[in-house]
């Protein structure tokens, strides 16, 4: 071979592997994060109406009950909620003598929505009713997402009505956790009303008994504060309950919404409760006594998330993932 056909070779060579990876690489399936089909689909939320309550299902099993009528209970609350893997992760209800711990039986069913002083009426010691009148949407399921709108009335101890609240709420279905999204709006056209300061007033939970604290679980914030004692009355864009139960890492999270008034402070017990509160000021050890007040024709805003997860023992749970999907629902950046 002479020096001079050298070089030309060996650019023929190099331009055929060009074109031979040019071929491979045209090949090869694209399998990026536009690529939607190669994705597994989202599964499917349900509903199902049974007497003075609502099942709600993803993919076919039971994620939630929402009662909107009980005889003990006069308010409506979200009962049995379960994550992804199957495992309950609200307590009982009712608690189970011998299984859970039995305090609170009818003030903590699972998931709730209750205020110990409205212009004087409690309704989270359930001396007062809160009255569900209607479903103003209908439930729609569909892949991923479901959601319903419903009509309640505050009712005082005669039994008048006397605040209306809209409440929608919206599930989304990812394969390790499930969000349940309170909007709710308050408003009276016959009064001025207010929202008293006590530790009982907001969103709580009740986990399952084997993840209290005292159990065994663990109580932590978005600033990374750990246990009930050390979270009560701070104020932090998240905060979760979570513990292991049969080698299965299970727990919640509240979250409440940017959008409103104020941020929360959050009524922690290591019996397996949270309550997250913006209302009891004073209660919560932040300030002087406040009543927030809502006059008449006006509406106020209260929202919060609730996420339920699970997975294997020891796998890291991205609780901020959970909370940028969060504020993505709400459309806040």
């Amino acid at each position: 071979m002479t020096s001079k056909c050298f070089p030309a070779r060996l650019a023929v060579y190099a331009l055929s592997l060009v074109l031979a990876l040019a071929v491979c690489l045209a090949a090869e399936p694209k399998l990026g994060p536009r690529d939607r089909s190669k994705r597994p689909p989202a599964a499917e939320v349900g509903f199902k109406f049974a007497p003075s309550r609502l099942q709600i299902t993803i993919a076919g099993k039971e994620f939630a009950t929402y009662v909107f009528g009980h005889s003990k209970i006069p308010r409506p609350f979200f009962a049995f909620v379960t994550t992804p893997s199957g495992v309950q992760a609200t307590r009982n209800f009712p608690p189970v003598e011998g299984v859970d711990d039995m305090d609170h039986d009818t003030y903590h069913p699972g998931i709730w929505l209750a205020f110990g002083d409205v212009s004087g009426s409690d309704y989270w010691r359930n001396k007062c009713k809160v009255e569900h009148e209607l479903f103003s949407e209908d439930p729609q399921g569909g892949p991923g997402k479901g959601s319903f709108t419903v009509r309640n009335f505050y009712q005082d101890a005669n039994g008048n009505r006397k605040i209306l609240e809209i409440c929608k709420y919206t599930i989304l279905a990812r394969p390790q956790y499930t969000l349940l999204i309170y909007d709710s709006t308050f408003s009276s056209d016959e009064e001025d009303f207010y929202f008293g300061d006590q530790e009982e007033l907001g969103l709580g939970i009740r986990v399952n008994t084997k993840i209290a604290e005292r159990h065994g679980g663990m109580v932590t914030n978005a600033d990374g504060l750990k246990t009930a004692k050390t979270c009560w009355g701070q104020p932090s864009d998240w905060i979760d309950y979570s513990g292991v139960v049969d080698g299965i890492t299970i727990g919640m999270m509240i979250m409440p919404s940017p959008k409103n008034f104020r941020p929360s402070w959050y009524h922690a017990r290591a019996y397996g409760f949270v309550a997250a509160n913006p209302f009891g000021r004073k209660a919560m050890g932040k300030g002087e006594e406040d009543k927030t007040w809502v006059r008449k024709g006006e509406k106020f805003h209260y929202g919060n998330g609730v996420a339920v997860y699970s997975a294997r023992e020891g796998q890291k749970i991205d609780h901020q993932a959970i909370y940028r999907e969060y504020l993505k629902a709400l459309g806040v950046n």
